[in-house]
């Protein structure tokens, strides 16, 4: 790609552009073997697969369906484009036999307290889990998780922490999971134009873990009010209190913040500061105060370079309601109603 003028993206190994004399831009996305070609003109789409097919063995599927499991639909009316995985997610009910189960409408209710305490203790219980496929469900999840549906993110990492030794009710959350899917196969995410930045929500769930007691992480980036990156993760570390467990969850934001703004830059987007907003007037308090108190000398020290960037006006945090804050979804079980407002603010849509 490189010998042809491209230039490899420095925030992302997967990503190549190529500035034309006009000033137009040519982006060419490629993943082991499948690769997305993107400009606003399809001569120069055409130039650069008559130079690669020279080169390669190509096979030419025409207009981008679909990439890596992934629908790509295109509403050219409203300027709306859709990502779905319809095909993906009926493959895997139909693999774990769930394509007649009763659909629910949370990825998992508030009833499961999932813990290690309910990993097998009977012989009995060992040999019937022996015969589930655990592992393979969490991964297959897994992958609808990262790749189109960030409503999963706070279900499947807390199934994902039992891998090792899962019990009865483990699998029956699992299996909730694949009911929620049975009901929401439609699901997908919607973008358009739009003149927004980045905009971040983040939120945090006070140790709520209940083997460590480690707080858990969540987040959700949006461009035009459609998610781009979600993430919800397990602290590496006990905090002593919601402030801190809020503090670290900002760090983490933050730092996937910068990594999105310098992507979209580098492919010549002008965006504006990324804002992230947090729910804890506390948090924020502590992110721009420079004083290492009692309060904060305890916490690793990686987690106050957010203090620096914040100062020196690379992202702004702020605050927002509860209620207004979809990174709640990734952090623990909602109700329906406030649920399906969280997808509604990240753009996803049946």
């Amino acid at each position: 790609m490189t010998s042809h003028d491209f230039k490899r993206s420095s925030f992302d190994s997967c990503v190549y552009f190529k500035k034309n004399n006009d000033g137009s831009l040519v982006y060419l996305l490629l993943y082991v073997d499948d690769m997305l070609i993107a400009a606003k003109d399809k001569g120069e789409i055409r130039k650069v697969k008559a130079q690669l097919s020279e080169e390669f063995e190509m096979k030419d599927l025409g207009p981008a369906k679909k990439i890596l499991g992934m629908e790509i639909l295109r509403d050219r009316k409203t300027s709306k484009l859709y990502l779905s995985q319809k095909g993906y997610i009926e493959k895997l009910l139909c693999r774990f036999n769930m394509r007649s189960a009763k659909p629910v409408n949370t990825p998992l209710a508030a009833h499961f307290r999932l813990s290690s305490a309910l990993s097998p203790q009977s012989d009995d219980e060992i040999e019937y889990m022996s015969h589930v496929p655990y592992s393979s469900a969490v991964g297959s999840l897994m992958y609808a998780m990262v790749c189109s549906r960030p409503d999963l993110s706070y279900a499947v990492s807390a199934v994902s922490r039992y891998m090792a030794n899962p019990g009865k009710e483990h699998w029956k959350a699992v299996q909730w999971i694949l009911r929620y899917l049975r009901g929401t196969t439609d699901v997908c995410l919607q973008f358009g134009r739009t003149e927004d930045g980045v905009i971040g929500y983040v939120d945090a769930d006070f140790a709520g873990d209940l083997d460590r007691r480690r707080s858990l992480t969540g987040y959700v980036f949006t461009i035009g009010g459609c998610a781009i990156s979600w993430k919800a993760t397990l602290q590496t570390t006990v905090t002593l209190s919601t402030t801190e467990a809020e503090y670290m969850a900002i760090t983490e934001a933050c730092k996937e913040a910068i990594w999105l703004k310098g992507l979209f830059s580098e492919l010549n987007e002008d965006l504006q500061i990324s804002t992230v907003f947090c729910d804890s007037q506390s948090a924020i308090f502590l992110t721009k105060d420079q004083m290492f108190h009692e309060r904060t000398k305890h916490i690793d020290v990686r987690y106050h370079f957010v203090r620096d960037i914040i100062a020196r006006g690379d992202i702004v945090v702020s605050k927002i309601s509860t209620h207004e804050n979809p990174a709640d979804m990734m952090t623990k079980s909602l109700p329906i109603t406030k649920f399906e407002h969280c997808l509604n603010l990240v753009g996803v849509h049946c």
